[in-house]
């Protein structure tokens, strides 16, 4: 059975730093890009980072480079999303999504699986 499980989301001041997880299970990263959304309220869910290990890629969404990294372990088989100099436009429930090897520029409609959201809130 595959799953993704998603930790880390909480309230943190603009600023400071969260970091995210998305465990995976059932699949390899090897065998998947894992992919990081987000969506506010109102707004449509939009991409935030990518990593595929198959094709040793990394992209990030313009609003985030700089300030948020993402990377992966292995041997856990976990991605991680590590955001800092947060603000409080990145308040959002936060998504790991995973799509067949590569990073697809953040298609929607390419992600195969889904793990639940976590709420990341930034006051200001």
């Amino acid at each position: 059975e595959v799953q993704l499980v998603v930790s880390g989301g909480g309230l943190v001041q603009t600023g400071g730093s969260l970091r995210l997880s998305c465990a995976a299970s059932g699949f390899t990263l090897a065998e998947y890009a894992i992919a990081w959304f987000r969506q506010a309220p109102g707004k449509e869910r939009e991409g935030v980072a990518c990593i595929s290990t198959a094709f040793d890629k990394i992209d990030y969404a313009d609003s985030v480079k700089g300030r948020f990294t993402i990377s992966s372990d292995v041997a856990k088989n976990t991605v991680y999303l590590q955001m800092n100099r947060l603000k409080p436009e990145d308040t959002a429930v936060y998504y790991c999504a995973a799509e067949r090897l590569s990073c697809s520029n953040f298609s929607f409609y390419a992600m195969d699986y889904w793990g639940q959201g976590t709420q990341v809130t930034v006051s200001s």
